[in-house]
């Protein structure tokens, strides 16, 4: 498990525990000046190093986290202060840097969206993140995003886990509302979709997830009363959303569940990179539906009798939901002014289906049991029609695996 950190004062503790080489400080350029980043650097100086400035290029491809690996030296810590995009950059270029065998699997031929890194590369990013948005979580897990071969990968390993983590209410304090809220959903969503879409009872993990996900309702409803009536996210619960985001990437709520039972995700992933869409944006127009294809018995989307125990544990929470859990989902997002509204130029429906079926389905386990057709037309109900747009840029990848 990675160290926590709840205050500045903390990092110089954390140095003489971890007695790195050099340190370098990787900063989003929206926060490189902001008060969070003068923070650690005051206290990286006071500790006695003289941290190396960097900044989050905005070609986050492979070849930019390889060039970024190269220049850090054996034993270096890096300190990731950003969103997720900097801190999967960070934790990238960490495993790399320590282990060059990495890139080897991140740039293997295959046509699956989840590269696996192997135990054997080691258990922790050299890395103390910090992240100043709210949700991932991905400052305590062990995956990080990357694009390759004009798709977006997912790697997973324990490799990718920081090795610490400071969640400070400053580095959220300028969040606007709106990604706040985002975030919130964004945790919730990765805490019980891979219990909704599996069908096995595990009650001691089962309790935790309706715990967490409970909690984090919470804490998002009482952001979401701030917020309407003109007031600041309060710094208590931003802290609290973080936290609890953290424990949802920890693994222990998901130990003995399917890995693969993300259907979900996967198809959000794929939407929100044909269109170049935040992903929650893709997720929260995609998670309605299919909750209301799995209430209404396609086991494929999911367990009907899991969805509704789960949304039962949750309406104890905020007994203002409405009863049947797609319409409670949908009066959650109203509530809480959560943009789901995706336009899809309809030409490019069986585009994206067709991809998600390479890359998650066609007898790989994500997306087991759907056809493109299937895919096609979720995507036609959860998306309205719009005019094309790029469309060229959005051309079918070839079949086969990728090079």
């Amino acid at each position: 498990m990675p160290a926590a950190l709840d205050a500045y004062d903390q990092i110089p503790g954390l140095l003489r525990d971890l007695r790195p080489t050099g340190v370098t400080v990787l900063a989003d350029p929206a926060v490189a000046e902001h008060t969070v980043t003068e923070q650690v650097r005051d206290r990286l100086t006071r500790a006695g190093f003289a941290p190396t400035p960097a900044s989050t290029p905005a070609d986050g491809t492979l070849p930019a986290i390889e060039a970024f690996a190269a220049g850090l030296g054996d034993g270096e810590l890096v300190v990731g202060i950003g969103g997720g995009s900097t801190l999967d950059f960070a934790k990238l270029a960490t495993a790399i840097s320590r282990s060059p065998e990495t890139v080897r699997y991140l740039t293997a031929g295959q046509r699956s969206g989840l590269v696996v890194l192997p135990a054997a590369l080691g258990e922790y990013a050299n890395l103390l993140a910090v992240p100043t948005t709210l949700g991932t979580g991905t400052e305590a897990g062990p995956v990080a995003c990357y694009p390759y071969d004009g798709v977006k990968r997912i790697a997973m390993g324990e490799v990718l886990r920081p090795r610490a983590a400071l969640r400070v209410a400053g580095a959220t304090e300028t969040l606007p509302g709106r990604l706040v809220l985002d975030g919130v959903l964004e945790a919730i969503f990765r805490t019980v979709i891979p219990y909704t879409s599996d069908s096995v009872d595990l009650p001691r993990q089962d309790a935790a997830v309706e715990e967490l996900a409970g909690a984090l309702l919470l804490a998002g409803d009482e952001i979401a009363r701030s917020l309407a009536a003109g007031e600041p996210a309060p710094e208590a619960e931003r802290l609290r959303v973080a936290r609890l985001s953290a424990e949802s990437q920890l693994g222990a709520i998901n130990v003995g569940r399917s890995p693969y039972a993300v259907k979900c995700w996967a198809l959000a992933n794929e939407l929100s990179t044909a269109l170049g869409l935040a992903k929650m944006r893709a997720v929260a127009a995609l998670w309605p539906l299919v909750w209301r294809r799995a209430l209404a018995g396609d086991t494929r989307f999911g367990s009907a009798a899991r969805i509704q125990r789960l949304w039962g544990r949750l309406r104890l929470h905020a007994p203002w939901l409405a009863p049947h859990p797609y319409d409670g989902l949908e009066q959650l997002m109203l509530r809480w002014r959560i943009e789901h509204t995706v336009r899809l130029p309809r030409e490019l429906l069986h585009t994206v289906a067709l991809r998600s079926v390479r890359f998650w389905g066609a007898g790989l386990p994500t997306l087991a049991g759907l056809s493109a057709d299937d895919i096609a037309a979720l995507l036609d109900e959860a998306t309205e029609p719009a005019a094309a747009h790029a469309a060229d840029s959005h051309a079918l990848l070839p079949a086969g695996p990728s090079a």
